[in-house]
């Protein structure tokens, strides 16, 4: 076997062009497909990052009457699950996260991401602790009430949480310092936090994005909950569990549903609204959303690698026929076709060496380029690398491409006719077995092309369609941002602050309005209630989930929304006392269909225990919330002043570029009050580009590697109609000289490369109609199977094969017959 590779290696550099344009084929199909394994790795495949993390499932809440699905859970609800499923878990925690405000190193606000647990939750996740201890049962028990004076009700005494923090912050903010285990971090306040321990590093909480939980909380809050059932239906829990050893997901999945079973019999609001619990591994509800689109990259990059691999074989093809009578001798003299045909593997193997390095070079450039094109919310992100298992995969596919398109060849060497080559026949190898073959690798490349093709294309037309979504509001000209902190006081100090707030960004240069809101439009917030009309007052089975904002007055007016009908907030509404909303297009159809919804009443529940009743004052067009692929809930707007004054996402609407504007709402805010933090300043055609994000990777990766494909199968098409030419120069020769005119030539070759095209298209059309069918779940407002697409590839293809056949038809049709009969 080394003496054939030293061969192949003599034979190869001989032939420097060909070596070269085989090992960069080759190497662009083998270094696309290693750089998506390294996302497909990381994101899908790679185990978590908890001990056993086989085990681990996550909880969802269903109010399936409502088509509310994939709920948190509240305290109640979790502590019954708990209990109830003991014989299927080996624990069950929960957990939820936010931000908060605390002083920074220098005395400025400072903005923390803060994970709130139950006592059990880093012992169900197998987390270590690094420094200190972990949370005990005794750090949830919330202290009994005692009375503050003679004849007071009696208050909780303020004592302070039980924290444990991220090595990160440990090593940010405190200079990993380990005298903090042990005292309060500072800030002291309603919020005092006493620090107990410190956690190893990299530990991460992996919740899909749409959960919006926080990836890295800087500090660990001990939960202290309570059991208390006026409370049941606040949800803020995710329950995170861990399965007993041999217990399946069935099995849980049955022993949850009995649990859940029991809630809805003792409470009948969630038997009405038909509350089940659903069960999920972990790493699938992670990765559920986007496995759709990796694996039809990795679909995408395997059609390229193949296509690749098919001219490689064109290419080795040719070069086994203009060796016939080098092989031919060989074989007279004794060398046996097995003989043959492992040279000529050898040379394959040591071009996909060659093609494999290339690859790798290209697979690193490749993945630092991926890092920066890939959506930000895109599970896992940071642990996309070419490790030892994408090594391996490279490894694998770089034996299998060796063999794809080293047998081809070499079987054709199999076939060998040693006379015919020994005399020198090679004129009709053009319709020997090797051109046989030659077309056969054609039209399989074609077919593959042509599905990448089909994909490109209807991603191409679903980022079109998603441009033209109107999402209910300008993005031009708007910025966004979050304030935290601040004074703080009663509802009546709250909104002169907010007030004041809104008047100093609106003295602001350029400044033509400002409003505030939460949540805000595709900022990753949202947030459900149930609503019904006066009928549910009878029959709880009515009552149904909305999408719920609340806004400051001029909100619609600032983000140009569309007034339907009715009138919004003014002032004067801005009250708790108020019960006006204004509602969207879609709830107003839905409550009171072919009738005017202005002036007629709803039931919702936001602020008290039970449904109260509030007037319905204008309707407005349908906010895209949170995707703008998808349409989303209907939606209730209300007032700030409804719930207390508390809307920290603001917007600015200005007369230009609203970028530099940033800094001067920090400064503006700084001088009213140095306590408010600005965060997560974006104008808001920013937000908007990152809710297109995963379309706009999926669309530009398929529509390169669909490009690449095309150049190879065109590249393809005219070296095999390049070599029927040169092979059957005489036959041409012949016709010319009996009268054929160039016209007729030229359409005998493109013809046979036009029908190949169509051959291989009409192969890909099968394929393309079956496998598109799984981009469903890609797809925004265009069908898998869009004939218009279909049509509009088929005839960029075949305006392609028509170039690639007519450079070889135009050298066949100015061929001198004179000259082309003694070929």
């Amino acid at each position: 076997m080394l003496w054939d590779l030293a061969f192949a290696a003599r034979a190869l550099r001989r032939s420097p062009v060909f070596t070269l344009t085989a090992a960069l084929t080759i190497g662009l199909g083998i270094g696309a497909s290693t750089a998506i394994f390294s996302v497909a790795n990381a994101v899908l495949l790679r185990p978590l990052p908890y001990k056993d993390p086989q085990q681990l499932v996550v909880l969802y809440a269903d109010l399936r009457a409502r088509n509310n699905l994939g709920m948190p859970i509240s305290a109640e609800n979790y502590a019954d699950l708990r209990n109830g499923t003991k014989d299927a878990f080996e624990d069950m925690a929960a957990v939820n996260t936010g931000r908060q405000i605390v002083p920074g190193a220098d005395g400025t606000p400072e903005q923390v991401r803060v994970g709130r647990v139950t006592t059990n939750f880093f012992r169900v996740m197998g987390a270590t602790i690094l420094l200190g201890r972990d949370f005990d049962d005794a750090d949830g028990i919330a202290p009994p009430p005692v009375p503050q004076v003679t004849g007071a009700p009696a208050q909780a005494p303020q004592l302070p949480a039980i924290a444990i923090l991220s090595y990160e912050y440990w090593h940010r903010r405190f200079g990993s310092d380990p005298g903090i285990v042990g005292h309060d971090l500072p800030g002291g306040g309603p919020r005092l936090q006493r620090v107990v321990g410190v956690l190893a590093p990299g530990f991460q909480l992996l919740f899909p994005p749409v959960d919006n939980m926080e990836t890295t909380p800087d500090v660990w809050n001990a939960q202290r909950l309570t059991y208390d059932n006026a409370n049941r239906n606040a949800y803020f829990l995710r329950p995170i569990g861990r399965l007993r050893a041999g217990i399946t997901l069935t099995r849980a999945q049955q022993e949850v549903e009995s649990a859940a079973a029991q809630i809805r019999k003792n409470f009948s609001l969630y038997a009405t609204a038909r509350f089940y619990e659903r069960v999920e591994p972990m790493q699938k509800a992670l990765v559920q959303d986007v496995r759709p689109a990796i694996l039809a990259l990795m679909g995408a990059v395997i059609f390229l690698l193949l296509i690749a691999c098919a001219n490689v074989a064109n290419l080795l093809l040719v070069r086994a026929s203009l060796r016939r009578p080098e092989l031919a001798v060989r074989s007279a003299l004794g060398a046996g076709r097995w003989r043959i045909m492992q040279q000529m593997l050898a040379e394959a193997v040591l071009l996909t060496a060659i093609g494999a390095a290339i690859g790798v070079a290209l697979a690193w450039a490749g993945v630092r380029e991926l890092l920066a094109l890939a959506p930000a919310n895109l599970p896992r992100l940071s642990t996309i690398t070419l490790d030892s298992t994408v090594l391996a995969f490279t490894v694998a596919i770089s034996l299998a491409a060796a063999a794809f398109f080293g047998l081809t060849p070499a079987w054709s060497a199999f076939a060998l006719d040693v006379m015919s080559a020994l005399r020198g026949s090679s004129r009709t190898a053009g319709l020997s077995r090797g051109g046989a073959l030659r077309n056969i690798v054609v039209v399989a490349e074609v077919a593959l092309c042509f599905v990448l093709l089909i994909g490109s294309g209807l991603m191409f037309r679903s980022f079109l369609e998603l441009q033209r979504i109107n999402p209910g509001y300008d993005p031009a000209h708007l910025l966004t941002f979050q304030m935290l902190g601040g004074r703080q006081g009663p509802p009546a100090q709250r909104a002169a602050n907010t007030r004041e707030i809104q008047e100093r960004l609106h003295a602001i240069p350029g400044v033509q309005s400002v409003t505030a809101s939460f949540p805000f439009p595709l900022a990753g917030d949202f947030s459900t209630i149930r609503w019904g009309t006066e009928d549910a007052l009878a029959d709880n089975s009515k009552y149904q989930a909305v999408d719920w904002q609340l806004v400051r007055p001029g909100y619609f007016e600032t983000l140009r929304t569309p007034i339907l009908e009715g009138r919004t907030f003014s002032d004067a509404d801005n009250d708790p006392s108020r019960n006006v909303v204004v509602i969207d297009q879609f709830l107003a159809e839905k409550a009171f269909p072919h009738q005017s919804a202005v002036g007629k009443r709803i039931l919702i529940r936001v602020r008290t225990p039970e449904p109260e009743f509030v007037e319905i004052i204008g309707v407005v067009a349908h906010q895209r919330l949170t995707s703008l692929a998808e349409p989303g809930r209907e939606q209730v707007f209300f007032t700030d002043g409804f719930l207390g004054f508390g809307a920290p996402k603001w917007a600015l609407r200005t007369s230009g570029d609203p970028a530099p504007y940033a800094a001067l709402v920090r400064a503006q805010m700084a001088k009213t009050d140095p306590t408010l933090l600005v965060t997560d300043v974006a104008p808001m055609e920013t937000l908007v580009s990152r809710a297109q994000a995963h379309t706009r990777f999926t669309l530009l990766l398929i529509g390169v590697f669909a490009v690449i494909a095309a150049l190879l199968v065109a590249v393809g098409l005219y070296g095999v109609l390049s070599t029927v030419v040169r092979q059957r120069t005489a036959e041409i020769g012949v016709r010319m000289a009996l009268g054929a005119a160039p016209g007729r030539i030229l359409g005998l070759v493109v013809g046979h490369g036009l029908r190949l095209s169509a051959a291989g298209i009409g192969v890909g059309l099968v394929a393309a109609l079956a496998l598109t069918r799984l981009m469903t779940t890609m797809l925004v407002g265009v069908k898998p199977t869009d004939p218009l697409t279909f049509g509009t590839m088929a005839i960029v293809f075949f305006v392609l094969a028509a170039i690639s056949s007519w450079l070889p038809a135009r050298r066949a049709a100015a061929l001198d017959p004179t000259v082309a009969l003694r070929e």
